[in-house]
């Protein structure tokens, strides 16, 4: 079972000193749960896809929404969040919480970026390509475009 969007909020408030999520009012909890969707989608367009359910509209995010966040992903992301949040309730995130936001961070760029492919252009096509044949271009064909919808999306005709 993965984690909600609410226990990521109050990880992070946690983290930052708040340690009981009754003290928070809903504007506040709705202000944490902005910021974690903008920083998942910040992600997700860095390439670092989780199947975090992003929210067509800030409005549409509900904080007892299912994630299907992998496990080893919880950590970065409440870390990362309570960095976030941490300036607007006036706490100065601990330099021990910098430290374990940037490991939990690095270690989720290992498990689950994606490169991008690239087509390479300028190397030539080989001895087995004559000119006679088909094109007088010694070089490989140039790029061409590519959709991409990721490894976690859908495509809709």
């Amino acid at each position: 079972m993965s984690w909600t969007k609410r226990e990521f909020v109050n990880q992070a408030f946690e983290e930052i000193g708040f340690a009981y999520g009754y003290d928070l009012d809903p504007d506040q909890l709705q202000s944490a749960l902005s910021k974690l969707d903008g920083m998942m989608a910040q992600w997700n367009g860095k390439g670092i896809r989780l199947s975090y359910p992003l929210p067509s509209s800030p409005t549409n995010s509900t904080l007892d929404q299912e994630t299907e966040v992998p496990d080893y992903a919880n950590e970065a992301i409440y870390l990362n969040l309570a960095l976030r949040i941490a300036p607007g309730f006036g706490k100065v995130p601990a330099r021990e919480l910098k430290q374990f936001a940037k490991q939990a961070y690095n270690v989720l760029l290992s498990r689950s970026t994606i490169p991008s492919e690239r087509q390479i252009t300028d190397l030539p096509k080989g001895a087995g390509n004559k000119p006679w044949r088909l094109t007088d271009d010694p070089f490989l064909d140039p790029v061409t475009d590519t959709l991409d919808a990721g490894p976690d999306s859908e495509l809709e005709f």
